[in-house]
């Protein structure tokens, strides 16, 4: 009897041979330790005030007092009446415009070469454009008046060549040199989303394209072109925001019978003191940029960039 005892299964006897004891159950979160984890909203609150206090003293308030300043007796009344206001607004609109359509044109012919043409250095080029997108607008500017100025390279090179007293090239002081400017400078800002949803592609689709007889342009058309309108919306979104603000190009080319907004606003404050309008102005300005830049966003966030 001792020895069917020692032999029966879940007995103090044979513990070895028997089941396994259960494991310990993992240690539960007290409801103490779990608040003690989440941020206290009056916590969170104290962190978030300083951050909110500067921005509001930095921008919020000089802000407000710019629309403050507009709201004075008929001062949108005097501004919207001015033809000097309507040709503002509607050459801002216009070269913003144009510029934003010759940077997408130029912008994702230029990212389909460095993407898809093989050439030595396309690595470099295209690390090149993100440096170009630091460089400041009057810099690009400053280069194009070396080149094409009254007295710049090309005027010199024709006065040379035909004994002539003076060159052709005088079109960076008009409409014309303003939008060649924003064009070569806002251009990059397109290319480097396209270059970016080039990578992400497949060769594989190009491949079974071309297998199946398509040219290159139609490839262009069917295959890649599909591909990177997301990418093309939401640089010439950015880039329509950016020409309608952009004040040192038009400022360093010389150009003026050319007055954008932002010209106007500086010679309603700096050159006739004329505060009130110039602050109607920047608002006007500031309410299209917004609206923009609100196109923007939207276009971004549905694309998921």
């Amino acid at each position: 009897m001792g020895s069917a005892l020692k032999d029966a299964p879940g007995t103090a006897a044979g513990p070895a041979n028997g089941p396994a004891a259960p494991p310990h159950p993992a240690p539960e979160t007290r409801p103490s330790e779990a608040a003690a984890v989440r941020p206290r909203p009056a916590r969170a609150a104290l962190w978030a005030l300083p951050p909110v206090l500067a921005l509001g003293l930095l921008f919020l308030y000089p802000l407000a007092l710019v629309v403050q300043e507009s709201l004075a007796p008929g001062a949108y009344a005097d501004v919207f009446g001015s033809e000097a206001f309507r040709e503002a607004l509607v050459t801002t609109v216009w070269l913003a415009v144009a510029a934003t359509a010759g940077c997408l044109v130029l912008g994702f012919v230029l990212a389909l070469v460095i993407a898809f043409v093989p050439f030595p250095g396309a690595r470099a080029v295209a690390r090149f454009i993100d440096v170009f997108l630091s460089f400041p607008s009057f810099l690009i500017t400053l280069a194009l008046l070396f080149l094409y100025g009254t007295v710049g390279m090309a005027n010199g090179v024709w006065t040379d060549l035909t004994g002539a007293g003076s060159g052709p090239f005088r079109f960076l002081t008009t409409p014309w040199g303003v939008l060649l400017a924003e064009i070569t400078y806002f251009t990059p800002f397109v290319m480097r989303p396209l270059l970016a949803a080039f990578s992400q592609m497949e060769t594989a689709q190009l491949e079974v394209a071309a297998s199946l007889g398509a040219g290159p342009g139609r490839i262009v058309r069917r295959v890649i072109l599909p591909e990177a309108l997301p990418a093309l919306a939401a640089g010439g979104s950015l880039v329509l925001v950016m020409c309608l603000n952009e004040f040192g190009i038009v400022l360093f080319t010389g150009a003026k019978g050319v007055t954008t907004l932002p010209m106007l606003v500086y010679s309603k404050a700096i050159l006739e003191s004329d505060y009130a309008a110039a602050c109607v102005v920047a608002v006007v300005n500031v309410a299209i940029s917004v609206g923009l830049y609100g196109l923007y966003r939207g276009v971004s966030r549905r694309v998921g960039a």
